[in-house]
């Protein structure tokens, strides 16, 4: 005879002090869980919404990212006439050659420096990324020293604003608009017209990356070996959303490490508060549960019991951590990554919170079980005869 889940929800109810202790260090352990993984979430977030669906990255072969990708302009121009690439409505290749740099701004906090990535890029960038949307000003016009900021690099370093003016490698350029793109890693950067950043850094003829627009994606692999094979322009392709998670592979991966240790070490001690929770539980409930055993229940259903009350505990306070890591939702943080320091928001995902509730029923299951089996193993007589 199985006992009643009513049973174990009012016996939580009757003993509400020890049960609220239990739930609020359970949701602490949780929160901090799931803010890990938010943040982990967030990083990627934001790079994967820097490439756009049937776009491809140009890079040198051998190139792990845009920083450390050098070519001549006449290979990507090779690149970009392949009948592969779409063309626009004038009849020009859909590719956007890119210069890629950082450079040491001093931030808004402590005036101390950070590295900012540095784009310089054509009309066709934007015809590439309808994403990107000035909120004020203009875009850098073609042959000037100009450049536009992305809004999160606008509320990161100092002085940033339409009408003033930054040094970028001891050249002065001047701010002449604000863009957003939706959250991307694009808004971290700084970005300027292609031929005027080529000069001043002297990179004229050189590209760090060209980006296309195939005209079917299909095409990707057969074109990437055929440019990998050149002897001429060796170069490698790339599906732009996949280069861009490549960049938060190894990052996402630190940090989900580190939300696993974190959650382990800290869960382990959830685990043993909860364990001396249910043990006071069962020694103060010795009497009843010879009743329960006396009046037809078995071990098991006892056992079953006991342990339903530790689950319901861990997700009650699974719960709570999931409700408060709720409020870290949209904060935002910066990390450093291949183009510099990225500003990127937290982002609690369905999957996260999916996560921390898995990891809290996981801490009440482990937490009661050896509690719920010493009250299956309670003899009725002697439990009956104790105080």
């Amino acid at each position: 005879m199985a006992l009643p889940v009513d049973y174990s929800v009012l016996s939580l109810a009757v003993r509400w002090r020890s049960t609220v202790l239990a739930v609020i260090g359970i949701g602490l352990v949780i929160a901090v869980f799931v803010g890990l993984l938010s943040m982990a979430s967030g990083f990627g977030l934001a790079l994967r919404a820097s490439g756009s669906a049937g776009n491809a990255i140009v890079l040198e072969k051998g190139a792990l990212s845009e920083l450390g990708s050098s070519f001549s302009t006449a290979a990507g121009d090779s690149a970009a006439d392949d009948p592969r690439v779409a063309r626009g409505p004038d009849g020009a290749a859909l590719a956007s050659p890119e210069l890629v740099m950082v450079v040491a701004l001093p931030a808004q906090s402590g005036g101390q420096l950070a590295n900012v990535g540095v784009r310089g890029v054509t009309p066709a960038a934007f015809a590439l990324r309808a994403e990107v949307t000035l909120i004020e000003g203009h875009r850098p016009r073609a042959g000037l020293h100009e450049v536009m900021v992305g809004r999160q690099t606008v509320s990161r370093i100092q002085g940033l604003k339409v009408g003033s003016s930054v040094s970028l490698l001891r050249h002065p350029f001047g701010v002449v608009g604000v863009f957003s793109d939706g959250g991307s890693a694009f808004e971290s950067e700084i970005w300027g017209d292609f031929a005027a950043m080529g000069s001043a850094f002297n990179r004229s003829g050189m590209e760090s990356s060209l980006t296309v627009r195939l005209r079917d994606p299909k095409t990707l692999a057969a074109f990437d070996q055929d440019l990998k094979a050149s002897v001429q322009y060796p170069l490698t392709m790339t599906d732009e959303r996949e280069y861009y998670e490549g960049q938060a592979g190894p990052l996402m991966t630190f940090l989900r490490g580190l939300a696993v240790f974190v959650g382990v070490v800290t869960g382990i001690g959830a685990v043993f508060a909860a364990m001396n929770t249910m043990y006071a539980i069962v020694a103060h409930r010795t009497r009843e549960v010879g009743t329960l055993r006396a009046i037809g229940f078995s071990r098991f259903s006892v056992l079953m019991s006991f342990m339903l009350e530790g689950l319901l505990l861990a997700i009650a306070g699974g719960l709570l951590g999931c409700l408060l890591s709720l409020l870290m939702n949209g904060m935002t943080a910066n990390t450093s990554a291949s183009l510099g320091e990225v500003s990127f928001a937290f982002r609690v995902t369905p999957s996260d919170l999916a996560y921390g509730l898995a990891f809290a029923a996981a801490m009440g299951v482990i937490g009661s079980l050896l509690p719920a089996a010493r009250a299956a193993r309670l003899p009725i007589i002697s439990a009956l005869g104790r105080a």
